[in-house]
């Protein structure tokens, strides 16, 4: 959802001040919501029947499923290609959307009939438009690099017709953004939600985090972690780190269920968000040692110092037009990290859009305000510059 987010779970040896007040928070919060928990079940009667509802739904998770009509044009070891093209597309430039890359599934861009980046790009007049999904690691992806998922792009991009409108969110954002440093002849435009460009901006509490789990800049928890899932970043590694964020809005999740559980309407909204929640995929662990310590701990993106493939990323090589969405309340990826990208790169003032939405991370993706108020925004201004 974020970028490939720095996970929080932290090992005995680590003594973080940081983590041990989260761990506080966790207590506190847990022993509030036991109260909260008993006050839940004498509001209205509670049969075993419906505790047992209760309890299946809270356990048990599907596999969460795009929903707008497409078909799956390419697969390979890294992503897939989804096409969202109309039967009949305008004769306009296509959108390629990339999707985080965070130990989640990547429908997130196609989240239910009505809350669908996918629909909100067709609805634009963006007709002809795709998303890569991310396939999860396996022991024979585990090596892959930043190189290889760059290549992985450039396929899309090449299938998309060679030019495109580069979509990006969070981590997909700032993929993008490289590939756009990369290629610039090859992006008509830039736009990226919630997506880190300069890692060290503002507040974040991946920072701090990092800060701490990487005493004089080692990385030697991080490679611990990948070593233990075999090689790769396990996907219930980055789902912890999520929860121990703000463990309250787990706990409010369960009680509100608990609270509703005879409301069909509020059931089906929790399935499919813990549905997608819930149910992670690995990363590739030579990708994601390369992004904690080119991204998250160097900052190399904005530096100027980043390199892939032997080749010098240099944002001032972006000069198209650019399409900008944070979230005012985004703990993950603050607004000025996202923002910075317009000061980076040579593209003129007048061909910036930014839009902050009043959410949170997630909600820059999914969430009905931004879908509604802010995606339209700026992809007309895509659209305006998409035509032949």
């Amino acid at each position: 959802m974020s970028t490939v987010q720095v996970p929080i779970c932290a090992p005995e040896e680590s003594g973080s001040s940081l983590l041990e007040a989260w761990f506080e928070l966790w207590l506190e919060a847990s022993s509030a919501t036991l109260g909260e928990f008993a006050r839940a079940l004498t509001r209205g009667p509670r049969t075993p029947l419906e505790l047992a509802r209760w309890l299946e739904l809270v356990a048990v998770r599907d596999k969460p499923a795009w929903s707008t009509p497409h078909r799956v044009v390419w697969e390979g070891p890294l992503a897939r290609l989804r096409d969202f093209s109309s039967p009949q597309p305008a004769d306009v430039v296509s959108t390629l959307v990339l999707p985080p890359q965070a130990g989640h599934d990547s429908c997130i861009v196609d989240y239910s009939t009505d809350q669908s980046q996918m629909r909100t790009i067709l609805e634009a007049g963006l007709e002809r438009a795709f998303a890569l999904d991310w396939v999860g690691a396996t022991a024979s992806t585990a090596h892959a690099t930043i190189e290889d998922y760059i290549a992985v792009v450039d396929r899309a991009v090449a299938h998309a017709g060679g030019r495109v409108n580069l979509v990006g969110d969070c981590q997909g954002g700032w993929l993008a953004t490289v590939y756009a440093a990369l290629y610039p002849e090859r992006v008509n435009t830039l736009t990226i939600a919630g997506a880190p460009i300069d890692f060290h901006a503002g507040q974040a509490v991946i920072h701090e985090v990092l800060d701490d789990l990487t005493p004089g800049g080692s990385l030697t928890f991080y490679k611990a972690l990948v070593a233990s899932g075999g090689g790769v970043l396990k996907g219930e590694h980055m789902l912890r780190g999520f929860i121990l964020i703000n463990p309250l809005d787990e706990y409010s999740r369960q009680l509100e269920l608990l609270r509703n559980i005879d409301d069909a309407e509020h059931v089906a909204r929790y399935r499919e968000f813990e549905d997608w929640f819930k149910h992670t995929q690995d990363i590739p662990g030579a990708f994601y040692l390369w992004i904690v310590e080119h991204l998250f701990r160097d900052n190399a993106l904005i530096s100027g110092t980043l390199e892939v493939g032997g080749r010098a990323v240099d944002l001032a090589a972006i000069d198209m037009p650019l399409a900008l969405l944070a979230g005012a309340s985004d703990h993950i990826t603050p607004p000025a990290q996202v923002f910075a990208l317009a000061e980076a790169a040579s593209t003129q003032p007048q061909a910036v859009r930014y839009e902050l939405a009043s959410g949170g991370h997630l909600g820059l993706f999914m969430g009905h305000e931004a879908l509604a108020e802010k995606w339209p925004s700026l992809l007309s201004a895509v659209a305006a510059h998409s035509q032949p």
